[in-house]
């Protein structure tokens, strides 16, 4: 009988241990989160700018979220141009935001595919994206930039924030249209 209450003990902590679960990954459920929002379309503006006389001043920013497989791609429109895709994708290496450019003909722009990886500590309706050597070498003083993408609770304001050098340097809120 002695022997057998350790052995008991045993299998009790092992079947204790196998029912927690693990914690999920934050990057998987801000994925399914965006996932959550195929078709849908958000509409705004700037909210704020470094230079308020920039190209995104006083023009409607509007995205719809399209769904893949591979991806989530979401054109962006500011005024009549459309040359712009943010692109979330799940690598195993974690979560990527890329920044897609285009000239009118669909060829890609100079500047283009610049973006970097999730940082920790993420969540299932937010997450901030650091600056690659990619992104670095791309655009001269680009290294510290973070970007985050964030969807309120209850799913209607989708916000994308850009900050370089830890300050704010753009800011766009969307809301989400009916339909």
């Amino acid at each position: 009988m002695k022997a057998i209450l350790p052995i008991l003990a045993v299998a009790t902590l092992n079947a204790g241990c196998a029912a927690t679960p693990s914690p999920a990954d934050s990057r998987d459920q801000f994925m399914a989160t965006l996932q959550g929002m195929c078709g849908q379309r958000f509409e705004g503006a700037q909210s704020y700018a470094v230079d308020p006389n920039n190209e995104f001043a006083g023009k409607k920013i509007s995205t719809q979220v399209n769904c893949s497989a591979a991806d989530i791609r979401m054109p962006v429109q500011v005024g009549e141009d459309r040359s712009r895709t943010w692109i979330f994708t799940r690598p195993q290496a974690g979560l990527e935001l890329r920044h897609d450019h285009r000239y009118p003909d669909g060829k890609p722009h100079k500047v283009t595919m610049y973006g970097g990886m999730a940082k920790e500590g993420g969540t299932a309706r937010s997450q901030a994206f650091l600056a690659d050597k990619y992104t670095a070498d791309l655009v001269p003083g680009a290294e510290t930039n973070v970007w985050t993408v964030t969807l309120s609770e209850d799913g209607k304001t989708l916000t994308y924030r850009l900050e370089r050098h830890a300050k704010p340097r753009a800011e766009f809120v969307l809301q989400r249209m009916p339909g």
